[in-house]
């Protein structure tokens, strides 16, 4: 499981047949100190997430393991909404209900 923030979405009026339906959401990686890493994926969204929020999510055959992926031709998967974390007895996040707030 990785960490990242929802960036933005992603449209395609013509796609397989397996992804009818589904969500695309690009996500932007971040490292466990929430320091954005500078890569992307794009995922389907199991779990509703919405723009600017931090989530979980996974990539290759995991990603095919929620009920929303099962089967499906997809190689990343938003599986989680972060509420918070923490990092050496720290918080370094806690989701607010403006889309988050980071520790300092």
């Amino acid at each position: 499981m990785l960490l990242g923030r929802v960036a933005g979405t992603l449209v395609a009026s013509r796609k397989d047949e397996g992804l009818a339906g589904q969500k695309l959401l690009v996500v932007r990686q971040l490292d466990v100190d929430g320091t954005e890493t500078g890569g992307h994926v794009v995922a389907v969204d199991a779990v509703g997430a919405g723009l600017g929020e931090v989530v979980l999510w996974a990539s290759g055959s995991s990603a095919r393991q929620t009920e929303a992926t099962r089967d499906r031709p997809c190689d990343a998967v938003i599986m989680a909404i972060v509420d918070s974390w923490e990092l050496g007895g720290q918080e370094v996040y806690r989701k607010t209900p403006a889309g988050g707030e980071w520790a300092s």
